[in-house]
């Protein structure tokens, strides 16, 4: 069960919709700063020890040098023991410092309703895929999905019912993907995923995954169905394209099967 919906009750309700959890769900998750204070000196390890989780490098590299002064005022020497009342709220203040940015950073890039990344997000993370990608002759598939009859799900049961189905659909991508697969809410009942094994054979285990999913989502919801209207397109790094044509292409192929699904429902009624 992903994280956002431990704030749900009986399957329907949300407390907290517009907060991302303060746990991890992904590599793209980090640790919000709300309420951090300098630890005491017996928690700073553990503390940096967390941060450490988030962090990578840059703080790793901070870390590293707290290593050296703790080593350094450990020997108990005369001319260090003054130095002990300063360190620990400067390291604090740095480590701080660091994660405050990245978190930014986070939010900039992050839809806070479903703790997928944004349309920023995904066109950042996704172009700079899509250049290793040619570089290393690797195929990609750009699927685009649109949550079907997400404005009667509003009208039926109000807006909060809508975002709850938004959020069950970003729980049932993560669930079908990887979490190396770039995954985003582009806006309103737009999603977008980036899916690094592009094989045709995994194309087609791909959907059934995410088909999977998504009816594993409607298990417990009996008054309508979620389901998506997908396009796909791939990515040939031997006739490279711009993200953005990949996208419109991606868009089309999307609209053809959601036309195609409305002449089919048209026919039967």
């Amino acid at each position: 069960m992903s994280a956002r919906n431990l704030h749900r009750g009986n399957g329907r309700q949300i407390s907290k919709l517009s907060v991302c959890p303060p746990i991890p769900i992904s590599a793209r998750r980090t640790l919000p700063v709300a309420g951090l204070t300098a630890p005491s000196d017996q928690g700073l390890e553990g503390s940096l020890s967390s941060a450490l989780l988030v962090a990578d490098k840059e703080l790793g590299g901070i870390v590293h040098e707290v290593d050296e002064i703790s080593r350094v005022l450990s020997l108990d020497a005369e001319d260090t023991r003054g130095l002990r009342g300063a360190v620990h709220p400067a390291v604090w203040s740095a480590v701080r410092q660091v994660i405050v940015e990245r978190e930014l950073r986070y939010l900039a890039l992050t839809d806070d309703l479903t703790c997928l990344y944004n349309r920023r997000g995904f066109f950042a993370s996704a172009t700079q895929q899509l250049k290793l990608a040619r570089r290393n002759g690797q195929s990609l598939l750009l699927l685009f999905c649109d949550v079907d009859n997400l404005k009667q799900i509003n009208d039926s049961y109000g807006h909060r019912e809508g975002d709850l189905a938004l959020v069950r659909t970003a729980d049932a991508l993560e669930e079908a993907f990887r979490d190396s697969d770039i995954l985003a809410r582009l806006g309103g009942d737009e999603f977008a995923v980036l899916a690094l094994e592009a094989s045709t054979q995994h194309e087609g285990a791909l959907l059934r995954r995410l088909k999977k999913s998504l009816k594993k989502a409607n298990s417990n919801e009996s008054r309508y169905d979620l389901s998506l209207s997908i396009g796909v397109a791939r990515f040939d790094p031997q006739r490279p394209i711009a993200l953005g044509d990949l996208m419109d292409q991606a868009d089309r192929n999307m609209y053809e099967q959601k036309r195609a699904h409305s002449r089919v429902c048209i026919a039967t009624r």
